[in-house]
């Protein structure tokens, strides 16, 4: 089958990464690094000139934590709502990436539009947080975050390869890696916890009942489908079934974007050390916080 026009774009940007030598590949704008083939500093200084409609939906995530899983369903649910394919502009939805121009042409994209961000919530336009459109915020436990992250950097040809673990889990945890600190990150999201526009999922409720997932996403969206149709979204949206389909979707991207999709592969990577490390950071940044709660740091992350 043909690749999506999105495959198409991914494997250009790929190849125009190739060659770069690792301090290319890497831009930093506002003390926060980027990957340089997809970020520029005009675009994040036009940010704040994006007009948002009140039925636009947001889907903010820390990387790896599953945005495209997520992104998949929000696309399947809108069209089953619509009755029609969702179009994929995918340079235009994902707020940091492109040139400052996209936000010309976001104007024109018909309504409801989906948008993507990695960014940190104070970096996400203004007007985003100051509207009623939905946001829906993804988090991963910060050990699976943490491993996935490594195995991005060092399979993706538009970031600088990691010589080895130990050196990545040192810069997870000191927040030098594109887009910053995972725990800051979260940190920042549990202040908005309670606003009726914001709705925080998590990858392993996900994966413990993607039915009633897919079900609790469209509820927080406003959207009544029958129970037949949220189980076939459901279905479609296996990490088998994604990822048996990247290759069109995603080309060149998709192996790289497709690795196990499971819970609790940290235990393959982390050291008894590293694993205390993380466990006191997370005690002192997250714990005794709604968010941290809702994380289940003791389920997920320890041995």
């Amino acid at each position: 089958m043909a690749m999506s026009s999105f495959a198409r774009e991914i494997d250009a940007v790929l190849d125009a990464a190739e060659g770069k030598k690792p301090e290319e590949l890497l831009i930093t704008y506002k003390g926060v690094l980027y990957p340089s083939v997809l970020c520029c500093a005009e675009t994040f200084q036009a940010l704040d000139t994006m007009e948002v409609r009140k039925d636009d939906v947001f889907l903010a995530a820390y990387p790896k934590c599953g945005t495209n899983w997520i992104e998949h369903i929000l696309n399947d649910l809108t069209s089953a709502v619509l009755r029609k394919e969702v179009p994929q502009i995918k340079h235009l939805q994902i707020l940091e990436f492109g040139v400052p121009e996209k936000f010309q042409k976001i104007k024109s994209l018909p309504s409801p539009r989906l948008f993507i961000t990695y960014l940190h919530c104070d970096n996400i336009p203004k007007a985003v947080l100051g509207s009623n459109a939905k946001v829906l915020v993804l988090l991963r436990n910060p050990k699976d975050a943490a491993v996935s992250y490594y195995h991005f950097y060092n399979k993706n040809p538009g970031l600088p390869n990691v010589s080895s673990w130990d050196e990545f889990f040192q810069k997870f945890m000191s927040g030098e890696v594109c887009w910053s600190s995972y725990f800051d990150y979260a940190l920042a999201w549990n202040k908005h916890m309670d606003k009726e526009n914001i709705m925080i999922i998590t990858y392993e409720e996900m994966k413990e009942n993607l039915p009633q997932g897919v079900k609790q996403i469209a509820e927080f969206l406003g959207f009544s489908l029958p129970e037949e149709k949220i189980q076939s979204i459901a279905e479609n949206a296996t990490f088998e079934s994604m990822s048996n389909k990247s290759q069109e979707t995603h080309g060149k991207f998709g192996p790289i974007l497709f690795r196990k999709g499971t819970v609790g592969d940290w235990k393959n990577l982390f050291t008894e050390a590293q694993s205390q490390e993380m466990d006191a950071k997370f005690e002192e940044c997250l714990a005794g916080t709604k968010l941290g709660a809702r994380l289940k740091y003791d389920k997920y992350c320890k041995y």
